[in-house]
Parts: structure tokens; sequence; C-alpha cells
């Protein structure tokens, strides 16, 4: 382990991250009932041009008006490179700021994108005089914000999550795709003809590249790594297989744009009873281990080191996180 150690982000449940338009207050008070760990309100690639001031009040009744206990709730703002964002951060922080946990920042594409709301939110909160500090969430979805991702991650100490913005990022590389999320029939491995000529065809996650890099620079800087949206809502399986693919990068939580879609990821995204049980199971071997001065232990026929206590630590961790998140969400 390196001597310097990254600080870690507040240890927010991210499971599942519903998306919102500020346009609809109907979906607005929706999404305050709605079993998502995160909630963003949307004034970005949701609302029309024209809608997006009134949006904006929405959003901020809906702060000041509902009740969001149990959730972290987010705002999306506009580009940097449009002339709604500074209004979206102005209007909303002063109006609702102390109700408001995380900003979403979309299309970052190098660190001055996150210095500067970064100072425009450091000012508003000054003089409003909130006592809470707006955490950031950065959605990486253009080659430049792929580029210079390790130094976003690292900009602020507002920090708290990086997410893959698909759709947009295959518009920036020009990708050969018109979906958002899932697998290409065109992205494939063929392999040799076995003895009688016959091929068979292996399909490969095209996304593999981009959210693995995106974990290794959450993770690095203490932030956690969030798989972003899957667009064919009908489609609960290729949804799930998405995010299933997404977890074993190391991603913790994934995007629902449709609220059919948060009880997949919280499901994918919540170790289940054999994986808590086997955990515990490590934790309690290596404890024993330890006692006798024995650094490894083999459990089920396989070896247990330090590396191993390590994951089932933060296994169980997790799952204490998830049953105490559900226990306030039922009171």
């Amino acid at each position: 382990m390196s001597f310097k150690i990254a600080d870690q982000a507040p240890a927010r449940m991210n499971r599942s991250e519903l998306a919102v338009p500020g346009s609809n207050p109907v979906f607005l008070e929706k999404a305050a009932k709605a079993p998502a760990d995160v909630v963003f309100l949307d004034l970005e690639d949701s609302v029309a041009p024209d809608d997006k001031p009134q949006a904006r009040k929405n959003i901020i009744d809906a702060l000041n008006d509902l009740d969001w206990s149990g959730k972290t709730v987010s705002l999306r703002i506009n580009g940097l490179d449009t002339h709604y964002m500074y209004r979206d951060v102005v209007e909303v922080v002063e109006g609702a700021g102390d109700k408001l946990d995380l900003i979403m920042i979309p299309k970052v594409g190098n660190a001055s994108d996150v210095y500067a709301v970064d100072m425009l939110v450091t000012q508003i909160e000054d003089a409003k005089g909130f006592k809470n500090r707006i955490g950031f969430e950065h959605i990486i979805e253009t080659a430049a914000g792929m580029q210079n991702m390790a130094e976003i991650a690292a900009a602020s100490p507002r920090n708290e999550s990086l997410h893959f913005g698909v759709a947009d990022y295959a518009a920036s590389t020009k990708a050969r795709t018109t979906g958002i999320g899932g697998p290409h029939p065109d992205y494939y491995v063929l392999t040799d003809p076995d003895a009688e000529g016959n091929r068979e065809v292996h399909w490969g996650d095209m996304w593999h590249y981009a959210i693995s890099k995106m974990v290794v620079c959450a993770r690095a800087n203490g932030l956690r790594p969030i798989d972003g949206p899957f667009g064919d809502f009908r489609d609960a399986d290729g949804y799930i297989a998405q995010a299933k693919r997404a977890a074993v990068l190391g991603c913790e939580g994934k995007w629902a744009i449709h609220p059919s879609q948060i009880a997949l990821a919280n499901d994918v995204y919540s170790p289940s009873k054999e994986e808590i049980g086997k955990a515990k199971r490590i934790l309690a071997a290596m404890k024993q281990a330890q006692k006798e001065g024995r650094g490894a232990v083999a459990l089920d026929g396989r070896l247990i080191d330090l590396a191993s206590i390590r994951q089932a630590d933060v296994m169980v961790k997790k799952a204490r996180q998830i049953a105490k998140a559900d226990k306030a969400a039922n009171k």
C-alpha cells in the first residue's frame, strides 16, 4: 500500500440512482417516495430549453416542500459550455442548497471545469451561511473527460463519485452505435474453425475499457464509481446483465432512467445472503488464524490471506450499510 492514502468520500448508499426531469412536478413528487438510494433532479438533457427556468423553480419547490428523508438528493446542472449552467447553480443552491446533498456535473472535460463549479458553489454557501457542504458527482461522457479522468477525480475535496455516461460518450468517440448501454452485435470475437469447420461467435463488452478506467480513477481517489443509463427500460434482463458486468469491475451502483429499474439495481448491487455468509466465515477464519500466529489459512479448499480479509470486510460493511438504510426507510 502506498504511503499516501486517498481520503474516502462520504459512505452514501448508491446502488440505484434515479433520474427525474425537473420539468415534471408529478415525477418529482413520485421520486421522493421511490425506493432509490439517490435521486438526481435533472435540468439538463431531459428538460427542453424553454422549460429550464420553470424546471429550476419546480426543483426548488420540491427540495423545500417534499420529504426526501432516507435519500441522497442530487441536482444535475447543464454543461459548462451552455449559458444555463450558472443560473442552475445560483438559483437552485441559493433557493434550496441546504436541502441538497450533491451536484451532478455533466460532460466534465478537465479539472478546470470542476474548479469553476466549486468556486461558484463555495461562494453561495458562504454567502448564505449554509452548514452543509454540497458534494460533486461527475459524468464522464466525452473523449476529453476519459483522457483527463484522473485529474478530474482529484480536482476537488467535494468530489464523491464518477459516472459513465455511455450515450454521449459514444457520440463523442463516434462509436458505431445508437443504443444507450449494453452490447453491440458487431463487437464480437470469432473463434478458429473446429475440426468440422464450425466457428463460434462470442459477443464482447464494448464499454469494458471505459468502465474499468472509471473504476480505477474513482477508487484511487476515494470516490464511488457508478455505471450510467441503460436505455431500453423494457429489457430487464439486458439491464441486469450490464449492471452485473459493471459490478464485477468494481462499480457500486447504476442509474435508473425508469422507476422499474430501481429494484433491479438495488438487487444487483446488494450482496446476497450467501456472499455475506462466506465473507463472515472468512473474517472468522482469519481472526482464528491470527490468534494462532498464522498469516494465511485455507477455507473450503482455497487460500485466504490478508487480501481476502480486506475483500470480506468491504462486503460485510456494505451489508451493514444496506441493512441500516433499509431499516430507516421502513420506519
